[in-house]
């Protein structure tokens, strides 16, 4: 067994005079992992602690707390008249001391030593970029965001001795409080007649459609989704390992009759729909079709999963009510999201649903999720039973119409030889198709070599289709009108 003084423990060993854990911690944490990944074996004698503490250059006393810390955590033991030894099995090759290489100690493993399943299904597809410049598929702008205000309604209900037992509990089921205001506000703002026991609270659609899909889809159930779809949903029900059937849409939405078509030549599990404003196109699913799509669920028995993403944002009229405001038969699963014009951390999603399947998704809910944010949700309730929500509704959709408007007319002004569109009656985003091939992958990458960043996921090409879906929201005038002049500068240059 190699010597203690052959083992040069200042070449693995490092001190931070600065960290807020003790020195001797430090060292102890790193005599550890030594001993953990073998580089002090089975019997090595450590060196006495005056030694110890001139190699290190730390006080004797230090070296005294590092053997005894070893030895209270059990790796070492002192032995009268002999000295300190590394306790553990006793290995046959004991390791040498040309072995210690500090980046052997520090490095964290680069693969596994195991083998585990992996899927290209829930590839992260979203991109990000430096650029100054940058088109989304339609998020709100945060600077809009009364992020001081809202904050002291967290901080308020921090502070308030009544609500701080919250934070020694967990509540996957979410802030009584909450639920109650929500469901009234949903009940005024999208006819929706539901208690609170008809809502589950989740961080976010993804969330909301993970877990209904964990719920009612099996492998082998068939869906029903648009021609063109939100990706993230389809990576969700790919996972689910269902078969994915696209159908297609017009200017009113998914067309029905190829609805019906479907059901009568197998059975049909679940219908996704965006019918507020589809995605990605925008366009709203008719009030006729509503009707029928209600009409043929019941036929053929199969879920409506409805996902009202932005049904905040409408600007020409008041809003089509969701399907499940008219349904009657328990066959939509109504998910949307709940401050998407606040900051994010004051987001939060829903589910909506008959209290039977409430009952199970609260126990998926229990599992994900257990803890909760109950003092977020309490803030949130409290701004709508202030009202504090229908202000900031109000001025930012002013604003937001605005944006849409110039955003409409500098696509006009610039892109008009190029492009069709339907200017949005809701929504944070515009639905460009080209009249004129072109290759939006090049042009992306055009784009970005001038400052604007156009992520792939904005982009739908192939043989009978070249459109993009842009967001205006995050925008201001400037901001809007130097990103067109780079689009259609490059454009023209493509063309």
């Amino acid at each position: 067994m190699d010597g203690p003084v052959k083992i040069p423990y200042e070449s693995f060993i490092e001190i931070d005079r600065n960290s807020e854990t003790s020195i001797y911690m430090q060292i102890a944490n790193q005599l550890i992992n030594a001993i953990q990944r073998g580089f002090l074996p089975y019997g090595t004698k450590l060196p006495g602690t005056r030694a110890f503490s001139e190699v290190l250059e730390i006080h004797r006393n230090t070296a005294v707390a590092v053997y005894d810390e070893l030895s209270a955590q059990g790796w070492v033991e002192s032995l009268p008249n002999k000295g300190t030894f590394i306790i553990g099995e006793n290995q046959e090759k004991p390791v040498k001391v040309k072995d210690f290489e500090k980046d052997n100690l520090q490095n964290y493993p680069e693969t596994t030593g195991f083998s585990f399943k992996t899927s290209n299904i829930l590839d992260n597809p979203f991109e990000h970029s430096d650029c100054q410049y940058v088109f989304n598929d339609g998020v709100p702008d945060i600077r809009l965001t009364q992020i001081g205000q809202h904050s002291r309604f967290y901080s308020s209900i921090l502070r308030r001795k009544s609500n701080q037992k919250m934070l020694g509990h967990y509540n996957h089921d979410g802030s009584e409080f909450f639920k109650e205001h929500l469901s009234h506000y949903l009940n005024l703002s999208r006819g929706l007649p539901i208690s609170k026991n008809n809502l589950l609270i989740t961080r976010s659609t993804e969330m909301s459609i993970y877990i209904v899909s964990e719920i009612l889809l099996s492998a082998g159930d068939t869906v029903l989704v648009g021609a063109l779809s939100y990706f993230s949903v389809n990576m969700i029900f790919q996972k689910a390992g269902v078969n994915i059937l696209s159908l297609p849409i017009d200017e009113e939405g998914i067309i029905v009759e190829h609805v019906r078509e479907a059901c009568k030549k197998q059975k049909i599990r679940m219908l996704y729909l965006t019918p507020h404003h589809h995605y990605p196109t925008t366009v709203a699913l008719s009030a006729q079709r509503r009707l029928e799509l209600l009409d043929l669920a019941h036929e053929y028995g199969f879920i409506i999963l409805e996902d009202d993403y932005d049904y905040e944002f409408h600007y020409d009229k008041s809003p089509i009510l969701p399907l499940a405001s008219a349904d009657t038969k328990g066959m939509v699963i109504y998910i949307g999201s709940f401050g998407k014009s606040l900051a994010p951390g004051f987001r939060t999603g829903f589910i909506v649903a008959p209290e039977n399947l409430m009952v199970e998704m609260r126990k998926y809910l229990g599992i994900i999720d257990r803890q909760g944010d109950i003092l977020m949700e309490r803030a949130l309730g409290e701004m709508i039973e202030e009202g504090e929500i229908h202000r900031y509704l109000k001025k930012s959709l002013k604003v937001y119409q605005e944006r849409r408007d110039h955003f409409a007319e500098l696509l006009k002004e610039n892109l008009d030889e190029y492009i069709q569109f339907q200017k949005p009656s809701g929504g944070l985003a515009f639905w460009l198709e080209w009249k004129v091939p072109v290759n939006l992958m090049q042009l992306s990458r055009n784009c970005a070599q001038n400052n604007l960043f156009i992520p792939k996921t904005l982009l739908y090409q192939r043989k009978d289709l070249t459109a993009m879906r842009l967001g205006f929201g995050n925008l201001n005038f400037e901001e809007m009108e130097k990103s067109i002049e780079i689009l259609s500068g490059q454009v023209k240059k493509l063309l």
